[in-house]
């Protein structure tokens, strides 16, 4: 395995074209030999995924990598693109196109769905690659979902996409059609979403810090106890690479989205500002290789609860006997419930006591004018 490029570009935005001509442009593709290659149950069949309403009607360009996207369709657990990732850096005789659910989690950022289980017992997104932890001295692995963020720079455009038509339908039937399908506690994702990743870590320069964690917490429970690995801190002097806005009702109304670099150009960051919460997405590295679910082979550690979302899951699970607490929010930082979700709460007693997320007000917000902090 070759070292990845990186670059720094702006967002990109949708292409101009209508959205007859951009399922023109797909139709004239196929008509040339390129494929469809679904993992769900349309693979034996895949140009029905057309005939059944998921001809695309937007189009991105990210370095070499395509993406057609429908528009957005929702249903009971997520609101989702339905996308046709197109990888021009792979030469074969004749293209390949993969088709994916991309779909916004609750903390505003849009990811590619791994696979999906659907049972009797579980209705679940899958989350991407896994990585092994250790509690009460066994050893367990969970989903790692940054791994299935989708680039940075298309997360504008994909809000844009999202909102381009008033009346969402409704459908639960694409992710079954279209993603690998697993059994009931199927957490891990299937080859095709490990191997790249895997292809990309074994040579050592594509990985960021050594594989190591850029930022951490040097005691639990402890927000002042942050610490960057030198030159990954966010450059909030002259970082800034730009900023958009887009709307959240979970959020209460406008959430302004800024994307900065690291001290060393490493690395990219992006902060949001709802009239509330500041919350960080997990960072991500600037590679310019994209694998066939659309996300970076390449991706950033750090410590969880440095991207912990403005609301997180925070509930007692009355199903367990005694009723047990699920939470992901640090032990004594849980705020008011959130008024649209009672499984969550405001985490932001433990966000606005991150020196990153002050040194964000002040710096960032503080030029702009923007409201003062929550008084916690």
């Amino acid at each position: 395995m070759s070292v990845i490029p990186t670059r720094v570009v702006q967002s990109v935005a949708r292409c101009n074209l209508s959205p007859r001509r951009v399922s023109s442009e797909f139709q004239a593709r196929i008509d040339a030999g390129m494929s469809l290659r679904p993992a769900g149950e349309l693979r034996s069949c895949p140009l029905e995924l057309l005939s059944l309403g998921y001809s695309p009607k937007h189009k991105l360009q990210l370095f070499e990598t395509t993406y057609y996207l429908t528009n957005a369709f929702q249903n009971e657990d997520i609101r989702f693109l339905v996308a046709y990732v197109v990888d021009a850096s792979q030469k074969r005789r004749h293209e390949v196109a993969y088709p994916r659910i991309f779909y916004k989690d609750l903390s505003l950022v849009w990811r590619s769905a791994s696979h999906i289980i659907r049972s009797e017992h579980e209705n679940w997104i899958g989350k991407g690659d896994v990585e092994a932890f250790e509690e009460d001295g066994r050893s367990y692995i969970r989903s790692n979902e940054a791994t299935t963020d989708l680039p940075l720079e298309i997360q504008t455009a994909l809000e844009e996409v999202s909102r381009s038509r008033k009346r969402i339908p409704y459908d639960d039937d694409a992710p079954v059609w279209i993603l690998h399908r697993g059994g009931d506690g199927h957490i891990r994702p299937f080859a095709d979403f490990c191997r790249p990743r895997q292809r990309a870590s074994r040579e050592p320069r594509n990985r960021i810090n050594a594989g190591r964690k850029i930022a951490l917490f040097e005691r639990a429970n402890d927000p002042n106890s942050l610490r960057f690995e030198p030159g990954y801190a966010p450059d909030f002097e002259r970082g800034l690479l730009e900023t958009s806005h887009s709307h959240s009702r979970m959020y209460g109304g406008r959430v302004a989205r800024f994307r900065i670099l690291s001290e060393n150009q490493l690395v990219q960051y992006l902060f949001l500002a709802g009239p509330r919460q500041v919350w960080i997405a997990p960072p991500q590295a600037l590679t310019t290789e994209i694998m066939s679910y659309g996300v970076r082979t390449v991706d950033v550690a750090v410590d969880e609860d440095l991207c912990i979302p403005g609301y997180e899951y925070h509930y007692l699970d009355e199903f367990e006997s005694p009723p047990e607490l699920v939470t992901q929010i640090p032990e004594g930082f849980a705020g008011a419930p959130c008024p649209v979700d009672a499984y969550r709460a405001d985490a932001s007693p433990w966000l606005e006591k991150l020196p990153v997320v002050r040194e964000f007000r002040r710096i960032i917000l503080g030029s702009m004018h923007s409201p003062s902090p929550p008084h916690l």
